[in-house]
């Protein structure tokens, strides 16, 4: 007799990334992003502000370059803290918005270039995580 698979049917914990005062003091202070990515490179804030300026630049394909980066460093954080592919990352957690940012850059850029299906990805992926941050980072 065959049994029907027993999946968790709890709600999976947002996940919550450790604070980095290194990176947001030096950051507030006025410190150039880009010197904050040199000196703590895996620091998804300072790519996101990276890409997010590229982009206001015109400069879609470096603005797409630092978003990735910034992505793929953010996933790894997530995965530290815990993240197990799924699972809210809400915005309103501060340290948890270095990643948001760079995904919702990467979803910008990657429209810019014509890359639909990546950017659709990006868009699902971001509303999975919050929809709050896909409203505020403008991909709801």
């Amino acid at each position: 007799m065959a049994h029907p698979p027993h999946g968790n049917l709890l709600p999976t914990p947002p996940t919550h990334l450790p604070a980095d005062p290194a990176v947001t003091d030096a950051l507030a202070a006025g410190t150039d992003p880009e010197e904050v990515a040199a000196a703590h490179p895996a620091a998804s804030l300072a790519w996101a502000l990276l890409a997010e300026r590229a982009l206001a630049d015109g400069e879609t394909i470096t603005a797409y370059a630092f978003a990735r980066t910034g992505y793929h460093r953010g996933l790894d954080a997530l995965r530290r803290s815990g993240w197990r592919g799924a699972g809210p990352v809400p915005w309103s957690h501060e340290p948890n918005r270095g990643f948001l940012r760079a995904l919702a850059v990467l979803g910008h850029a990657a429209g810019a270039i014509r890359e639909e299906e990546e950017a659709a990805r990006c868009r699902t992926f971001l509303a999975d995580c919050d929809p709050e941050a896909a409203r505020v980072l403008g991909l709801a």
